[in-house]
């Protein structure tokens, strides 16, 4: 089981051996601190809870000794690593398949056409002032929009998870991955990353 947190810097593109482009995200992954190992027996379920960016002394609070990370998440399953252990970019190779979550880049409040995809009403034959807008919302019973009805609202801004992605380079000393395509979040979000 690999896992990791990470932070994401920029897009980049690198070149292969036959000289084709690679389009690549750098992640800057770990250093990460183990802080808690919980197990069948005792939790009733196996996970290893790991933290990210050590905070300063006078910044943590009671309720956090111990864990005195800016983020602290959990990876359920079972693993061989014990409170203390360091897991670094280290634990990747090139060619691995990871899967990617992270909080995708918040739009603000967007219309049916761009949040869903809808198309426009036509242009003409009576339509006035009414290209962009949605139609019928519902049944005539029950006298009420039903839940899940896609309309306008607030768009991105959600937990997002993309699979199969490769790795391409991983930078041990610097800490750094380049992974192949495009990953959820603007610059500096919080990534986690299972192998």
């Amino acid at each position: 089981m690999k896992f990791i947190l990470g932070k994401k810097i920029e897009m980049s593109q690198i070149f292969d051996e036959k000289g084709n482009v690679i389009p690549v995200t750098l992640v800057e992954a770990g250093p990460c601190t183990v802080t808690q190992v919980k197990t069948d027996e005792k939790d009733k379920y196996d996970s290893v809870q790991i933290g990210f960016q050590e905070l300063k002394e006078k910044k943590i609070k009671k309720s956090q000794k111990g864990k005195g990370f800016k983020h602290v998440r959990e990876f359920r399953g079972e693993s061989e690593h014990k409170v203390g252990d360091k897991i670094d970019a280290s634990m990747f190779e090139e060619g691995d398949n990871v899967k990617v979550s992270g909080i995708s880049k918040g739009k603000g409040f967007m219309g049916i056409i761009k949040r869903h995809g809808f198309a426009r009403k036509p242009a003409t034959h009576g339509t006035k002032h009414h290209e962009r807008a949605m139609g019928s919302v519902g049944p005539a019973y029950p006298q009420r929009v039903l839940k899940g009805r896609k309309m306008p609202g607030q768009m991105g801004y959600e937990r997002t998870t993309i699979k199969n992605l490769k790795v391409v380079k991983v930078d041990k000393e610097n800490n750094l991955i380049a992974i192949k395509g495009a990953i959820p979040g603007r610059r500096g979000t919080l990534l986690e990353i299972r192998g």
